[in-house]
């Protein structure tokens, strides 16, 4: 039996290594891809686009609307196709050199500051007074708050002006019969200018304070407790601690608040409008909001007034917006 011989396998030569890829390195696995820094810039400002433009929108096109017809002639004609006629100065010349103007430019801010500083004040104070009372007392105070602010306006006008009414007012019968000023049984408060805009200041200051007092209660709330025992220990005051370590803690709060309570009151229309309707002469109790109202029929002038208002209004919160701006840089 003659043995079969195997042949022997063909050997295969092994293959070249390639080359590696030319091209930028990978990144290493688990290190996010970094953004460039243009487009790190504009991101955020992108992710505004979408509130601003609405914004822009519904404020911007009115304001620009106004300032132009503040230099124009606008009145009933040019609502009936009449082309307005561009008169430059002219209508901002007439409101500025009359005294009349003045004279309401004038009641307007000294209303506004007052009516600004005894809201802060009068706010504070029942601020300070929730932090500090019990749970009853701080719950029956808060519900009474949300009640003052959330009644509506003209609802609220129709109380205080039942209040101070000549013949049937609580207010004048308590001056006359519990306190024996009997010369304030029949007064009538929106007659004389002085007790109108003392009628306008309880009213308004009244409204505004429950926003006052919530947001300077929650400030006062993000004090740290260890601060104010370790002043307690050292030996200050409930006064003290409320005035060198409180109060200059929620600073950006107030004036914040501060801010939004002069724009506020200098710009009041709904109260001293219904009070005028009510009796009260209107050419010596006009505020620059009612003011500006009156002068509707002539488009051009109150866009010229309302601009003029518009000025003030920067100019008394200047201060305020530049402090903040300091603070937050």
């Amino acid at each position: 039996m003659s043995a079969t011989r195997s042949t022997p396998a063909a050997v295969v030569p092994p293959a070249p290594p390639r080359a590696p890829a030319v091209g930028p390195p990978a990144a290493p696995p688990g290190r996010p891809r970094q953004r460039s820094p243009r487009r790190a810039r504009l991101g955020p400002y992108l992710l505004l686009v979408p509130a601003l433009v609405p914004v822009a929108i519904g404020l911007g096109y009115p304001l620009v609307r106004q300032f132009v017809l503040s230099f124009q002639e606008y009145g009933m004609a040019q609502q009936f196709g009449r082309p307005a006629e561009w008169v430059g100065l002219r209508n901002y010349t007439e409101l500025l050199s009359d005294p009349y103007v003045w004279g309401v430019i004038a009641r307007s801010v000294a209303f506004c500051l007052v009516n600004a500083a005894l809201t802060m004040g009068v706010g504070i104070a029942l601020a300070v007074l929730m932090s500090r009372v019990g749970r009853v007392a701080r719950m029956t105070l808060q519900v009474g708050l949300l009640l003052a602010w959330g009644t509506p306006v003209l609802a609220t006008m129709t109380v205080w002006q039942w209040l101070f009414d000549s013949q049937y007012g609580v207010v004048n019968w308590l001056l006359a019969e519990p306190l024996g000023m009997t010369g304030m049984r029949q007064h009538s408060w929106i007659i004389e200018p002085a007790s109108f805009y003392l009628v306008a200041t309880v009213i308004v200051v009244w409204m505004s304070v429950p926003f006052v007092v919530f947001t300077v209660y929650a400030g006062l709330l993000q004090v740290p407790e260890e601060c104010m025992e370790a002043a307690q220990l050292d030996g200050a005051t409930a006064w003290q601690r409320l005035r060198y370590l409180a109060l200059p803690m929620v600073a950006p709060v107030l004036l914040v608040v501060a801010l939004l309570q002069v724009i506020w009151d200098l710009r009041v229309f709904t109260q001293i409008y219904v009070l005028q309707r009510a009796g009260a002469p209107t050419r010596e109790t006009h505020l620059l909001g009612t003011f500006i109202y009156s002068l509707s029929k002539e488009f051009s002038m109150a866009g010229a007034m309302a601009t003029i208002m518009l000025v003030i209004t920067l100019a008394l919160t200047a201060f305020y917006i530049r402090r903040m701006l300091r603070e937050e840089a």
